[in-house]
């Protein structure tokens, strides 16, 4: 599933675009820094017909549909399990190695500072899941959910920070598995809301403003 605008309007459609189609090829540019297995290619469309019957919706550009707001609201909390998890990881890995060890007062204090990110980053979790429970997308929703996403990428990434110190010098080896999670965890930054759009839906929300052409 796509979208374009359509030339000469400020119309968007979507629709359908087959992946064995010939107009349609994916491009191996997905080289970067972390999450490299999730393949996130680009995909090519040139040139591809689509009959109007083919169009599933149609909407105006730059501004918030229905349709994005259940998206927003569903998809999120799914999208930021991925980097829980991760920082979940990167802790058990950073305590593992940490035992190893006799406890200094400098390893305790970074392994309470980890585990109270963790708590905060599984509590901010929980928050999105509880709103999407309510099943009602709405701007209130997008809201709640992309303030969970904030909280959520904040936490998890000082997280991992916290587990590769923790963790020390063998932290730093790839064998040991921090430096992966380290490197995953960067990619929680860049998914939308980011964070200047989020603090602008939310204070525009706080303050009573319209939120329709803020993402």
């Amino acid at each position: 599933m796509t979208g374009a605008v359509v030339e000469g309007t400020n119309t968007v459609i979507h629709f359908a675009a087959p992946m064995k189609a010939p107009e349609v090829r994916v491009e191996q540019t997905w080289k970067v820094l972390g999450m490299r297995g999730t393949g996130s290619n680009d995909v090519v469309i040139d040139n591809l017909f689509i009959p109007e019957a083919g169009v599933a919706f149609s909407r105006s550009a730059g501004e918030w549909h229905p349709v994005f707001q259940i998206i927003a609201t569903i998809a999120f909390p799914l999208i930021y399990a991925v980097y829980l998890g991760v920082a979940e990881r990167a802790r058990d890995l950073a305590v593992d190695l940490a035992k190893r060890k006799a406890p200094t007062p400098h390893s305790l204090d970074l392994a309470g500072r980890m585990e109270t990110s963790l708590r905060a980053a599984r509590l901010a979790h929980r928050w999105m899941l509880e709103t999407v429970d309510l099943n009602a997308p709405s701007a209130d929703t997008v809201n709640e959910v992309m303030i969970g996403r904030s909280l959520v990428a904040d936490h998890a990434i000082r997280t991992v920070e916290l587990a590769l110190e923790l963790g020390g010098g063998m932290g730093f080896y790839r064998r040991n598995g921090l430096e992966r999670c380290f490197r995953d965890i960067q990619a929680a930054r860049f998914h939308p809301l980011q964070t200047g759009p989020q603090a602008q839906y939310a204070g525009a929300m706080a303050l009573g403003h319209p939120v329709a052409t803020i993402f």
